[in-house]
């Protein structure tokens, strides 16, 4: 697809679509699709309405600004249920429940503030009620459970409030880990119904459990990468687990030079070709989510199907790759380079930088420019 832009997102609403369906199939859950940094790189708005034809029952957001941003781009309260559940301090939270946004609260203090937003508006705050239960990031931990879920139990027998979900985060440490942190939440549970809230939604499962906790199903999960095709996992592809990867990083060659054996290629000419080619410019850098530490590592791009060298030291706009000699002769200026997509089609997989960069492949994709042209595609 050709935008008139030299580098760009592709992002296929195909994919993600299936993906939402392929997590229902092996959960059979309700999907809260989660759509935080710009959908994980991929853009949230182009993400968001391909997770809903996937059938995602809530789209899930960091914090109240992303919510906002889903709704004032046209994914109104009768369209798209959207939930966020990481706030600042003195956040807020009038605008949020005035938008129906759906809150992750994590202590009393939070209920309170969502209570006096909901009272100043004559509305009914909807929460999902987040607990720590192992992974000591945000979430009420055991010895605030009772009096959290007291008073949250009597927000809501005036209609301040209604919780709709009880929600925890696994710490992927192993699976007896994730096991034990999945019987700390039952008895949370219980605890909460004891108290008089009965939740629609529990919620536990990320993508990695998603794939191999059944136990920790309950009713809905909470997926992030897996929606956009990409494994959780280390040892196990996203065709192995029958995802599709959703995005594309696509570029055009602005610039072809022949060179001899021993030329130095970019800043500080860290690479030498060992023979005579043909150097392409790619109009990619590190301002677009290229890290330099995929400097002279032997990560490749894919031009015409041939995968080639990236060369030197890559810069804030632009990269070099060594195009060889019998690919030089047949390139041309704007052929389509492809720097990672779908290794099903013969294209890098993102993990090529990832594996590279001793990081995750969430990472790489989070990291993509604001520069980068997001184009929604079948």
């Amino acid at each position: 697809m050709r935008t008139g832009s030299m580098r760009f997102a592709e992002v296929s609403r195909s994919a993600i679509a299936h993906n939402v369906r392929r997590v229902q199939e092996v959960t059979g859950a309700n999907v809260i699709a989660v759509l935080k940094a710009n959908g994980y790189g991929h853009g949230a708005n182009i993400a968001a309405e391909a997770a809903l034809a996937g059938g995602a029952r809530i789209l899930g957001v960091a914090d109240i600004e992303e919510a906002l941003a889903l709704r004032e781009a046209g994914f109104l309260s009768d369209r798209a249920d959207i939930l966020c559940w990481l706030h600042g301090a003195d956040a807020d939270f009038t605008a949020a429940v005035a938008a129906d946004i759906e809150l992750g609260v994590s202590h009393v203090e939070q209920l309170e503030a969502v209570a006096n937003a909901a009272r100043q508006l004559n509305k009914t705050a909807v929460l999902h009620l987040k607990l720590d239960t192992g992974l000591s990031r945000n979430g009420a931990g055991p010895e605030e459970w009772r009096e959290f879920f007291a008073r949250a139990a009597e927000l809501e027998s005036t209609g301040t409030v209604w919780v709709r979900g009880i929600f925890t985060h696994l710490a992927n440490t192993s699976e007896q880990a994730d096991l034990e942190q999945g019987r700390v939440f039952d008895a949370a549970v219980a605890l909460a119904r004891k108290s008089g809230i009965e939740p629609e939604l529990l919620h536990v499962a990320a993508s990695a459990a998603s794939f191999t906790r059944p136990q920790l199903y309950y009713n809905a999960v909470r997926v992030g990468v897996a929606i956009y095709g990409l494994s959780p996992f280390a040892d196990r592809t996203s065709a192995e687990l029958g995802l599709r990867p959703a995005l594309k990083l696509i570029a055009e060659i602005v610039a072809l030079r022949e060179v001899p054996a021993g030329t130095g290629v970019s800043y500080g000419s860290t690479y030498r070709t060992e023979a005579d080619t043909v150097l392409a410019l790619v109009p990619v850098g590190y301002a677009d989510g290229m890290p330099r530490a995929l400097n002279n590592t032997d990560a490749t791009v894919s031009v015409g199907g041939v995968k080639r060298p990236i060369v030197g030291r890559i810069g804030m706009d632009q990269c070099v790759i060594d195009l060889g000699k019998e690919l030089g002769a047949q390139a041309r200026l704007g052929d389509r380079v492809v720097l990672f997509g779908d290794a099903a089609a013969g294209e890098p997989p993102v993990e090529e930088w990832s594996n590279r960069l001793h990081t995750i492949n969430y990472e790489v994709i989070a990291r993509l420019g604001a520069r980068l042209h997001r184009i929604a595609a079948d």
